[in-house]
C-alpha cells in the first residue's frame, strides 16, 4: 500500500513539473511570438507605403524634382559597394571579438538564407510587374540593391542589437545610403526602394525567428579557424582559413 502511495505521490509531482515546463516552453513562445510581431511593423509598413507610392504622380515628380537637384547627368556607384557594408562590418566585429548572438558559421547560414529568400522574392516580383527604371532600363520595382543592403543589415541588426546596439544600426545607416543613391542615381523610384528595403527586413526577421537549420553547425567546438570578408573594387569574397 505504501509503494502504491508513493508511486501516485512521484506521478503527481511528474505532472507538475512538465505541467509547469510545457507553461514555461509556451510562455517563450509566446514571447518570441510578439517579438516577431513588433518587428514586422516597421518591414510590413514599408511594404504597404512603396505598394500605395508605385506608379503614382507623387513618386515621378519626386524623382523628376530629385534629378534636377542633383544633375540629370549625375551618377556615384557607391550603391555598389555600400550594399555589402554591413556585412564587411559584422566579419570584421567577430574578428575583433565583440560578442555576437551567433557563431561566426550561424551567422553566414543565416545571412546565406536571408539573402536567398528576399532576393528570389524581389526578382520574382520584378518579373511579374514589369515596371521600367526612370531611365528607362527594365526591372524596376522592387530595389533588388535596397533589398541585399536591408537584409545584411537586418542580420547585422540581429547579431549585434544586445551587445553592441551602435554597431547594430550602423547596418541600416548604410542600407539606407544605398536605397537613397538608387534614387540619386536614377536607377530607382521612392516605391521601388521602400518595398526592397520592407522584404530584407522582413524576410530576415522570420529567418531569426524559425532560426532553420539551428543545430546544424559543424564549425562550433573548432577554434583554429579564420573566416573573414574581403572586398575589392571588382572581386567580393571571404577568407577562409584552418589551421592544423
Amino acid at each position: 500500500m505504501r509503494i502504491i502511495l508513493n508511486l501516485l505521490i512521484l506521478t503527481v509531482f511528474l505532472n507538475s513539473v512538465d505541467t509547469k515546463a510545457q507553461s514555461s516552453i509556451q510562455a517563450i513562445d509566446s514571447t518570441k511570438s510578439i517579438s516577431l510581431l513588433k518587428r514586422s511593423i516597421i518591414p510590413v509598413t514599408l511594404i504597404s507605403l512603396g505598394i500605395l507610392a508605385n506608379n503614382s504622380n507623387f513618386e515621378k515628380e519626386l524623382q523628376i524634382n530629385l534629378r534636377n537637384k542633383v544633375g540629370n547627368s549625375y551618377e556615384l556607384r557607391i550603391d555598389d559597394f555600400l550594399q555589402y557594408a554591413p556585412i564587411a562590418e559584422m566579419y570584421t566585429a567577430d574578428a575583433l571579438g565583440i560578442k555576437a548572438k551567433n557563431h561566426w558559421f550561424d551567422q553566414t547560414k543565416y545571412l546565406l538564407i536571408s539573402n536567398l529568400i528576399s532576393s528570389t522574392i524581389t526578382h520574382s516580383v520584378k518579373r511579374i510587374t514589369q515596371k521600367d527604371r526612370p531611365n528607362g532600363s527594365p526591372y524596376s520595382f522592387p530595389s533588388g540593391h535596397t533589398t541585399l543592403a536591408f537584409t545584411n543589415a537586418a542580420v547585422l541588426f540581429n547579431e549585434f542589437y544586445e551587445t553592441a546596439p551602435v554597431l547594430a544600426y550602423s547596418g541600416y545607416a548604410f542600407a539606407t545610403t544605398t536605397g537613397a543613391f538608387r534614387m540619386i542615381n536614377n536607377k530607382h523610384y521612392l516605391s521601388d526602394v521602400l518595398v526592397g528595403a520592407g522584404i530584407g527586413i522582413l524576410v530576415t526577421e522570420l529567418v531569426y525567428h524559425f532560426e532553420p537549420f539551428k543545430d546544424f553547425n559543424p564549425f562550433k567546438k573548432k577554434k583554429n579557424i579564420t573566416f573573414l570578408p574581403q572586398i575589392s573594387n571588382d572581386n567580393y569574397g571571404f577568407y577562409f582559413a584552418y589551421n592544423l
